[in-house]
């Protein structure tokens, strides 16, 4: 991919990402906030943060919601994995938060503002990246 079309690429998927962190900012402070959806949002901005990295790899990654998933597919060379840590309770808020049927927890301030902190390493991890490439 020509060095154009990755910069519009990575530039797409940042403004998308930081659409999921607008609603997360708007939600978040009201005193009966969806949680859910503030859970929701940021799992959204973790992985479209990931996904702005990923072509000043090469890496094709299809249309995976897994956060997880998606930092697998970064090189050994990415310091991404190892800035962010686990982020299996952020992945599973993509599909847990959408779907009655599979809410095995109810979401609250504090999980929300967890998984709020995690996507922010994301982007912060991914940003410090994008710098030094």
């Amino acid at each position: 991919m020509a060095a154009k079309a990755v910069i519009s690429e990575v530039k797409a998927w940042i403004q998308k990402a930081e659409a999921d962190f607008q609603n997360i900012e708007l939600v978040l402070p009201a005193k009966n906030a969806p949680f859910d959806t503030v859970c929701f949002h940021a799992q959204q901005a973790a992985k479209k943060y990931i996904k702005a990295l990923l072509p000043f790899y090469g890496i094709p990654f299809g249309k995976s919601h897994d956060v997880d998933e998606l930092l697998n597919l970064l090189p050994s060379k990415s310091k991404v994995r190892a800035a962010v840590g686990d982020l299996s309770e952020l992945s599973d808020a993509a599909v847990m938060t959408r779907y009655p049927e599979d809410w095995d927890e109810e979401y609250d301030r504090e999980i929300a503002e967890r998984l709020v902190q995690q996507a922010l390493m994301v982007k912060s991890a991914v940003m410090n990246e994008l710098k030094q490439l």
